[in-house]
């Protein structure tokens, strides 16, 4: 739904109103586009991106490695299981408070059957005694260490994080999990979590209210000035001046999400009175509208920019750009277009003057990230524990 799949949990663990920290654990070569289009700068709770490793055991240790100390619980969630409810959130990590281990599960429903290597059936094995597991799970801090402590001395490896608590001796209790808590494997999960996504939502909500906006932005050609457009740096003897990068794509695109939203124009957002913002990347502005327009309950559609100059010659950059826009706005690249126009000599930009950009974004009400809870069911087991 046009959207990095991580943000739906991440939307479902900041609304469970149970942690202090989150970390999210991603690629490499990922972690500086992840801090971009992830981390919510306003957010009440400590956000992390961290580099994780090879394998599933090997990045998680990586995650746990980066947690405050004075975190008592911990909880582990798969990105890949995107209808994450908070109240299971809340309820792995009162489990956990109990008993040191738990994790979402649901009993089987099907036969189970072993089988060897042939395909041919040896065993057929009682289903009132299997669950299936789900995350999240979750830990006392101190036995989740000690068990992956003791996995990467022994060279043991696992599947999930229970797997190795249990090969302590220590019990892990089983929570309930939910049938919509679907982990995407294959393409056709996709279509399924869509629709789970998407239940719950009135008329209004199923696409039917989109709303658009218009920006505009232009500046002068100044010299000994690095010119910055769409986030990228181009080979130019000349930049644009400004208060702060002076990047016209990034100014007209927050103008259009603000304008889409009702919410003003960029002034009035990040005045160039404000010494915070003197020099500052605009993909930083594009990513705090952002920020904006998902607090206000929208989602952004797609957007699409005219840059119009007469030089530096910018096709070659135009797919780097707007992969640099997409992860400022959270969304993925085929939601942002962008095309250079020249004026054929007329006008300010004709004469090589300076630059100009226009831009349209349209944006949707957003999908509802979880039910919220109210202040008695947000309580989660002592009030003193700290949880990531």
């Amino acid at each position: 739904m046009g959207r990095p799949l991580v943000l739906y949990a991440l939307e479902a663990l900041r609304a469970a109103r149970a942690l202090d920290e989150i970390v999210v654990v991603v690629a490499p070569q990922d972690v500086e586009r992840a801090r971009r289009s992830l981390l919510e700068p306003q957010s009440s709770l400590t956000e992390r991106i961290v580099a994780g490793a090879d394998t599933r055991q090997a990045s998680v240790r990586a995650g746990l490695a980066e947690i405050s100390p004075s975190c008592d619980l911990v909880l582990i969630h798969d990105a890949a299981r995107p209808c994450l409810r908070p109240e299971l959130v809340r309820t792995c990590l009162q489990a956990a408070d109990r008993h040191g281990a738990a994790v979402a599960a649901l009993p089987a429903t099907d036969t189970v059957k072993e089988a060897g290597p042939d395909g041919l059936v040896t065993t057929t094995l009682d289903r009132s005694h299997l669950w299936l597991v789900q995350t999240p799970q979750a830990f006392r801090r101190d036995l989740l260490l000690h068990a992956h402590e003791t996995a990467a001395r022994d060279g043991l490896a696992a599947t999930d994080d229970a797997s190795l608590v249990e090969r302590l001796g220590h019990p892990v209790q089983l929570v309930l999990g939910h049938p919509d808590n679907i982990k995407i494997t294959h393409q056709e999960d996709v279509p399924r979590s869509e629709h789970i996504l998407s239940q719950g939502r009135d008329d209004v909500c199923r696409g039917f209210a989109f709303r658009s906006g218009i920006g505009y932005d232009a500046h002068a050609f100044v010299e000994d000035r690095p010119l910055v457009l769409a986030g990228i740096r181009l080979r130019s003897n000349r930049g644009l001046l400004g208060h702060s990068d002076a990047d016209v794509v990034c100014h007209a695109v927050c103008d259009a999400l603000l304008g889409a939203i009702g919410a003003g124009d960029i002034g009035r957002h990040f005045p160039d009175s404000d010494p915070q913002y003197a020099g500052i990347s605009s993909l930083s502005l594009l990513a705090q509208t952002s920020h904006l327009v998902r607090e206000a309950g929208w989602h952004v559609e797609n957007v699409d920019a005219t840059v119009i100059l007469e030089e530096p010659r910018i096709a070659p950059h135009i797919p780097d750009m707007r992969r640099a826009l997409a992860d400022a706005i959270g969304t993925l690249p085929d939601r942002v277009n962008l095309k250079a126009k020249t004026t054929e000599g007329m006008g300010f930009t004709g004469r090589r003057e300076g630059i100009a950009a226009h831009a349209i974004a349209l944006v949707r009400p957003a999908l509802p990230a979880s039910e919220q809870s109210n202040p008695e069911e947000q309580k989660c087991g002592s009030t003193s524990q700290r949880r990531a």
